[in-house]
């Protein structure tokens, strides 16, 4: 940890210095940490071009995947601070054997009040009877087209009829479902009309990414990222943004006529990091505390050299602490030539 921190130097804050601060986790500049993306796996059925390449990325080794119980016990630390959130992530996460029944599991943890899980939905629709049984709190399905073509082409693999056969499997069931669409270079005005169609036939929302520079492959100086906002407020002149309960990533916007939402997640442009709530744990068990820094405390490592609960508790406070300001700051200090993969931080 000493080493991290002289590696990664911080302004000076001027907000409090606590980080335990009204029973809850909070950072050197005062955003209380509640919210925890955990990915649970590497593997995925897909290749989506912008994620991971075909070839040359190779899988991490299993005994370096954090298992089940040392999953738990690290979640259960983090409610110990104040966490209330938890997103499962991969990869694709059913790519890993148990991951339902670890899902149950993490419901009975003590202060586990939010539960959702992150999908490609090609496995999900023969488990959806039991993730609403143990009262998951939304489905997010990745989903970058409607044609079966352009699936193709962006994924690699061709599985566009079994992940919509997720999605309406969701609504019918009634579990509270999102739709996340990374806008690619390549994608045009009709694709996005396309997908935003499914916001105003169904009771969902279909959120707009902006492509982040994680693919695995040699890094490109610059992405081809347009102005997304600017773009959709073109394409959907009627748009409204409506008000949201901070801290949030997504803006969120309605349209008349439409059943659901629409919204716009700008983690390339870094817009929410001000008010970000949240941190990452990699399959490897690497505390993240930004998407653009390269991971900040071996959890694995703790738990695995028989590190009690006090002493992980104590340096997830430390690492915490030392958070950079936002994404900006952790790429000029965490600089690389090659992205790691979406799939190896957790997407």
């Amino acid at each position: 940890m000493k080493e991290f921190q002289r590696n990664h130097p911080s302004p000076p804050s001027t907000k409090p210095n606590n980080s335990i601060h009204d029973g809850g986790l909070v950072d050197g500049r005062g955003r209380r940490i509640t919210y925890l993306r955990l990915a649970i796996t590497d593997r995925c059925n897909l290749r989506c071009r912008y994620c991971r390449p075909e070839r040359g990325v190779p899988f991490i080794p299993h005994e370096e995947i954090l298992r089940f119980e040392e999953l738990e016990r690290v979640v259960a630390v983090f409610c110990s601070l104040g966490l209330t959130k938890v997103r499962v992530t991969g990869g694709e996460p059913f790519s890993r054997r148990g991951c339902l029944h670890f899902l149950k599991r993490l419901r009975q943890i003590d202060g586990v009040q939010y539960l959702y899980i992150t999908t490609n939905g090609v496995k999900t629709s023969r488990d959806l009877d039991e993730l609403g049984a143990i009262g998951l709190n939304g489905i997010n399905v990745s989903l970058d087209t409607l044609d079966h073509k352009r699936f193709w082409k962006i994924t690699r693999r061709n599985y566009l009829t079994a992940v919509l056969q997720t999605i309406h499997g969701a609504l019918i069931r009634e579990i509270p479902l999102k739709i996340n669409s990374v806008v690619l270079e390549d994608t045009c005005d009709d694709e996005i009309i396309q997908l935003a169609g499914l916001a105003r036939e169904f009771p969902l929302t279909l959120r707009f990414i902006e492509r982040m520079p994680f693919s695995g492959a040699v890094r490109s100086k610059k992405l081809a990222n347009t102005n997304l906002s600017r773009r959709l407020k073109r394409i959907f002149p009627a748009i409204e943004e409506c008000a949201a309960a901070l801290p949030t990533t997504a803006r969120i916007f309605a349209l008349p006529g439409y059943k659901g939402n629409l919204g716009l997640i700008q983690g390339y442009s870094r817009k929410f990091c001000e008010t970000c709530n949240k941190v990452r744990i990699t399959p490897s068990g690497m505390l993240k505390t930004c998407l653009y820094d390269n991971g900040a405390l071996d959890l694995k490592k703790l738990l695995r050299s028989g590190a009690g609960d006090y002493e992980i508790r104590e340096a997830i406070i430390a690492c915490v602490q030392n958070r950079f300001d936002n994404g900006h700051e952790a790429e000029l200090f965490c600089s690389r030539t090659k992205e790691p993969s979406m799939a190896m931080i957790g997407g």
